[in-house]
């Protein structure tokens, strides 16, 4: 079964933005800024202690900061003396970006408890924004406590000796940073940032080189090193580095605008260009780190603070943006990709995801003239008309949305073709749906042909969709049987790509083969009606009609689509109907001796060919692959 759920809408500019890395500096899809000053007071407060508390844990545990700030603050109003109480509503104001209140919770919970060491940190970056350099290394030096801690605290004080002009002190207490292996990286890279800062230029050059030398494949260490090489007067040196990355990761916003103004002869900046810019860019890297990790409450309190002190940095925004995504809260999201500022070469892949977050809003039509209103600002960005393209797909105007992609495809030109095989295949299975299958064919098999082989999991996809589409039409049997096996290989716990397994054993008149694949399918991904229905099929086919009729009417209740509804309704009324012997193929050659009919199977037809060999023994003779 082809998989185009929603998270398909965002492939296009997650692609434009995602980069893997060693060092927790890797840029992370598309990711935005918070609200970093008033409370919302949307939420009804209960009218007891015990309410509130109970209120502000649920939305702690459903991830929804806002609320959980809410019900904390009320919380805490009633039992002002509670330390464990404070400290939950402390971080909860924390992460939703509520910093002066933060502030104040953070104020008593070190007068009661001074090794409270995320309220010293707090305390310390309000100290930094006020250049209170002094009493921030004071706040930083109860902070440390623990690995992660202790990272922290000693590039954000390294920050604070620069912030007070103390260069030699800062980089002393950078090269004090010792233990995980990335952590030599991490220190160069701070540390080539300070002696730039601070003006000793041979130091910082000798530690921006070490730190591109050891890793190449981190956005934020080839902007930084690129811009000291241009500002050197090196502008070979730094197009090289750009363009490298360029290579690695094609067509980012950030790459793409410095490489431009660099060809064009306009000077580039220097990354970081005061100590309290600094001091966000650690929090930014940590905030970063954690959102790739999975680690999403601290990564927002860490990006929170580092747009505290740098309001303008993109990336920590486009960073929150994403993982309050990821968090389900795709208002919150949208509030921050909004607030990119106009100047970024960021802020066009922020209002695409704005068009594609409303379109998962339900806010379909909002959607369509948001993100219309940006490809006619931007009618040359391929990002912008994809995006169209694929809000157009998933509310089913499949020949608006073929339409759209091939305007975006006329504009490939003299660019890497390769960079844009998604293009190809939104555009085929726009085709497939609107029920132009030639058209939707070639451009599949153009999307296969192009998509990197390093990609294993979206090879699987492109395979899946080409291989479930020839199955369904009961042709190319054996090619589609080896392609889905690949599939299977590069994605094994693909509940989709299993279901289209399952489905071609099925066109095999493989009965138990089929039941096998799409038990499987069904366990991976148990609330998909076409999974179920195809289930339903299988079962009724190897004698199991009873089952066969539950697996239907659980379909008929997941909602699936209105004309498979009508098919639905149809095999509940009346089962299935006898068929033909399946098609001998190389997968599935014809029986040696046809049976009248299996007296233990009645459901077989006659004829029905007898599988090459044991049901799921290629399976397991076959190791299988990760993607």
């Amino acid at each position: 079964m082809p998989t185009l759920g929603k998270a398909a809408l965002r492939t296009a500019s997650v692609l434009a933005l995602t980069l893997t890395g060693s060092l927790p500096l890797a840029v992370t899809a598309l990711a935005a800024q918070p609200r970093e000053s008033t409370p919302l007071s949307e939420y009804e407060p209960a009218e007891s202690l015990e309410g509130n508390f109970l209120s502000a844990y649920i939305a702690g545990a459903s991830r929804d900061t806002a609320a959980a700030a809410s019900f904390y603050r009320e919380a805490v109003k009633a039992d002002p003396r509670n330390a464990e109480l404070l400290e939950r509503a402390f971080v909860s104001m924390l992460a939703d970006g509520a910093l002066p209140d933060a502030f104040r919770a953070a104020e008593r919970l070190t007068t009661r408890d001074g090794a409270n060491g995320l309220a010293q940190l707090a305390l310390g970056v309000r100290q930094i924004k006020a250049g209170q350099w002094a009493g921030a290394r004071q706040n930083l030096s109860r902070s440390g406590r623990g690995a992660a801690a202790d990272l922290t605290a000693t590039l954000v004080t390294a920050w604070a000796y620069a912030g007070a002009g103390d260069g030699k002190r800062a980089l002393e207490t950078v090269s004090k940073l010792k233990g995980e292996r990335y952590y030599n990286t991490f220190r160069d890279y701070h540390a080539g940032l300070i002696a730039s800062l601070v003006g000793d230029q041979a130091e910082a050059e000798r530690r921006l080189t070490a730190a591109y030398d050891a890793d190449r494949n981190t956005l934020r260490i080839v902007d930084a090193y690129a811009r000291f090489e241009a500002q050197a007067g090196r502008t070979d040196l730094a197009i090289q580095a750009y363009t490298e990355f360029d290579n690695l990761l094609p067509r980012h916003p950030i790459i793409r605008d410095a490489l431009d103004k660099l060809k064009s002869g306009k000077p580039l900046p220097r990354l970081i260009g005061s100590a309290q810019e600094g001091a966000a860019e650690v929090l930014y890297g940590l905030g970063s780190a954690g959102s790739t990790q999975g680690d999403e409450l601290p990564a927002v309190v860490y990006l929170r603070l580092a747009l505290y002190l740098a309001p303008e940095h993109a990336l920590a925004r486009l960073t929150l943006a994403d993982t309050l995504d990821r968090m389900k809260q795709p208002e919150r999201a949208n509030d921050a990709y909004a607030q990119i500022p106009a100047s970024s070469p960021l802020k066009l892949n922020a209002d695409i995801q704005i068009g594609l977050n409303l379109e998962q809003m339900g806010k379909g039509e909002e959607a369509l003239a948001h993100l219309d209103a940006a490809m006619k600002a931007h009618p040359d960005d391929i990002d912008v008309i994809t995006a169209l393209g694929n809000v157009q797909r998933s509310r089913k105007k499949y020949e608006d949305a073929a339409v759209t992609y091939s305007r975006a495809i006329e504009l490939i030109g003299d660019r890497p073709i390769q960079n844009y095989w998604t293009t190809f295949y939104f555009r085929g299975t726009a085709y497939e749906r609107a029920k132009q299958w030639p058209r939707a064919e070639a451009d599949l098999k153009k999307a296969l042909e192009l998509v990197p082989p390093s990609q294993l999991s979206a090879k699987a996809q492109v395979l899946n969709y080409l291989a479930y589409s020839w199955v369904d039409q009961n042709m190319n049997i054996d090619d589609a049987f080896k392609m889905l096996k690949q599939a299977v290989d590069a994605s094994p716990r693909d509940g989709m790509i299993i279901d289209s397994l399952g489905w071609a054993y099925y066109r095999l008149g493989r009965w138990d083969d089929a039941v096998r694949e799409l038990e499987k399918a069904v366990e991976l991904k148990p609330g998909d009606p076409t999974i179920n229905d195809h289930l339903g099929d299988a079962y009724w086919r190897s004698g199991r009609r009873l089952e066969g009729k539950f697996q239907w009417q659980h379909a008929k209740d997941l909602n699936p689509e209105a004309e498979e509804l009508e098919k639905i309704n149809e095999k509940l009324k009346n089962g299935l109907p006898d068929v033909e012997k399946p098609t001998a193929t190389a997968e599935n050659p014809p029986a040696p001796v046809a049976a009248p009919h299996n007296a233990e199977n009645p459901e077989l037809p006659k004829g029905a060919p007898a599988p090459s060999e044991p049901p799921g023994a290629a399976d397991k003779a076959k190791k299988k692959g990760g993607s």
